[in-house]
This record gives structure tokens, sequence and C-alpha cells, in this order.
């Protein structure tokens, strides 16, 4: 399993995102810059020059028409795939955290951050209509006021949005009406990351409890838990295996305070029935901060604090790998 290593940012990655087919995939770091990379060579497309912070988030909708970044200067902005050409400015009070569209690609959520005296929000805002992206108005704010969102994705039929919060709690939020549908509180600290199975019908969350969780999309049902020793930034479901790979490690700012083993930064495959795991894959100088699973399930790629993206296919023996061990069922 040899990388293809993507150099293309000076700091260190923030969120990667493939697109539907897999054959484009975006990478967005604390550089300012939003970066496309044509998957299957590791060849950069080309940029989405515009914001002036650390860009924390980024989405492509379901025909790779329109981007969509948010970031710590204070805007989510839609761009045009192809071009780079920035189509709406959408300021906002605070950074914004993360950003979603719904499956039609009509529908844009993004949340903001708690800070400078500042609420968090949940936004939606409807891309058919230009008044609303003009007047900067969404049809939908929700203010969050306990803990902010730190990581969001739709459900699978853009009925709703289910959060991560810094406390850990999962809050799934009507796109229709802003209430709360149901609370889930399995993570005892922050999620770091969520992420969908290629279906919406399940998702997966990071948390910096040392655990990642898998729950049911629209019940928020707990189904299973992976468990490590560090903190997991990210976490992601294979489309064709019952496998979940994982990134983590420590932030910048403790992992001086702490044994300075060489393998902390190790990509983890685990089991999504049996829960345990079954390989390493090491690379990554410094903590993965954002893993995910090209959407035909040969290959994966993660993102570091190093600031490199890596592209890893597998090798022809892990699609035969089956764990040996008391088969239970799953789920």
């Amino acid at each position: 399993m040899k990388p293809i290593l993507l150099q293309g940012h000076e700091r260190s990655i923030t969120q990667i995102k493939y697109n539907r087919e897999g054959d484009l995939l975006f990478s967005v770091a604390k550089d300012t810059v939003a970066n496309v990379w044509y998957s299957v060579n590791g060849e950069r497309l080309g940029t989405y020059n515009g914001h002036t912070g650390a860009v924390w988030c980024v989405d492509c909708d379901w025909d790779t028409k329109n981007v969509l970044t948010g970031s710590a200067d204070n805007s989510c902005r839609l761009w045009d795939c192809e071009t780079g050409k920035q189509l709406a400015l959408l300021n906002t009070n605070s950074a914004v955290r993360t950003c979603g569209f719904d499956f039609s690609g009509n529908i844009i959520m993004f949340s903001t951050d708690k800070q400078m005296g500042y609420q968090c929000y949940l936004n939606f805002f409807d891309l058919r209509d230009p008044q609303q992206i003009e007047d900067n108005q969404p049809y939908l704010s929700i203010p969050c006021n306990d803990a902010k969102i730190t990581s969001a994705v739709w459900g699978p039929l853009g009925e709703f949005v289910n959060a991560g919060h810094e406390n850990g709690e999962i809050n799934q939020f009507s796109a229709k009406s802003g209430e709360i549908l149901k609370k889930a509180k399995e993570h005892s600290r922050q999620i770091n990351d969520i992420q969908t199975s290629v279906d919406l019908t399940m998702f997966i969350s990071a948390s910096k409890d040392n655990t990642a969780k898998l729950f049911d999309s629209t019940s928020l049902e707990h189904i299973k838990t992976f468990k490590t020793e560090r903190p997991v930034n990210s976490a992601a479901i294979s489309p064709i295996m019952d496998h979940v790979v994982m990134g983590g490690g420590q932030e910048a700012m403790e992992v001086t305070t702490t044994s300075t083993r060489i393998g902390k930064f190790e990509a983890r495959f685990f089991h999504a029935a049996y829960e345990e795991e079954f390989g390493r894959v090491k690379g990554h100088f410094g903590p993965i901060n954002c893993v995910a699973f090209h959407p035909d399930g040969k290959s994966y790629s993660s993102g570091g604090e190093d600031g490199y993206v890596r592209i890893h296919y597998f090798d022809p023996q892990y699609f035969d790998f089956e764990l040996e061990g008391p088969v239970r069922p799953f789920g």
C-alpha cells in the first residue's frame, strides 16, 4: 500500500472530502486555501482562493457542481467547482465550524462558533432563493445555547441535521421547524467529527473521549463503540466492507506532555461488527485530523497536522481479509 502524498498546504489539514463519484478530493487547512485534487493520481486540479482565515470545513454537492467552505474569517462561501469562481459570500459574526449540502444540493447548512460574545447558530439557506443569499438572511437560524456545534451532517432525506456538540451530546435538528427532534448523550467529551455511511442510514462520531461510536441516523440509536487510548479526531465508514477507519492523536498543545513513542499517529482500522482493531497504517508526522473513504471503498485518505494529505490504495489481500473469532450478528 504505497501512499500518494498531496503537498498543497502550508499548515495543518482541517478536513478532506471526496465528491460522490470519488474522482475528486477536496482538502482545506488552516492556511486559508481550499484545494481540489484528482484522487486517482494526486494531481492538483486547482484552488478556491478568497478566505482570509483558517478554513474549517468543506463540502461538495452530489453532482459536483458547487463547493461550500466555512472559515475562521467569519464567512461561508459557495464556489463553482469547475471554474473556482466565488458564487456567494455569507458573512457571519463568528467562525464557521461545519457546513454541508443536503442531498438535493439546494439547501445548505452551516454552524457558527460561540465566540466574542456571539452565540453558536445553525443556519439554513435555500440556494434557489437568491434573495436569501443577497440579504444574508437564512430561512432558519437555530441558536444553540448550551454547547457549541463541533460537527454536523445531513440526515437521509434532508429533513434534519445531526449535530455533535463540544459537551459530547448529539442533537437532531429539524431543517423545517428548527426544533430538536432527538437527543443522544453517549460521549463524555467533545465530538470532533461526524461522518455518514454511503447510504446515509448510519453515522460515526469521533470524540475526545478516546472512542468512536456508530449511530442510526434517524433514531440516534447507539449501535457500536470503537475504543482507543487517544483522542479520536476523525472516523469514517467503509462503503463496501464492515470496516471503519479512525485517525487521532493528541492536539499539538498536549503532545509535549506525553510520551514520545513513535507510532502515535497511525490510522486505525476496526471491524464494524466485532468492534475489534485489525490493522494500522503509519505515515503522518503528527496527529491525523481527518480521514475519508473513497466512495468505491478501494482507497482511503487522511489529512494530518503535518499539512499533508495521503491517499492510500488498499492491497488486494485487504478485500479478502476476514476477522477470525466468534460470529456476532451486526446491529
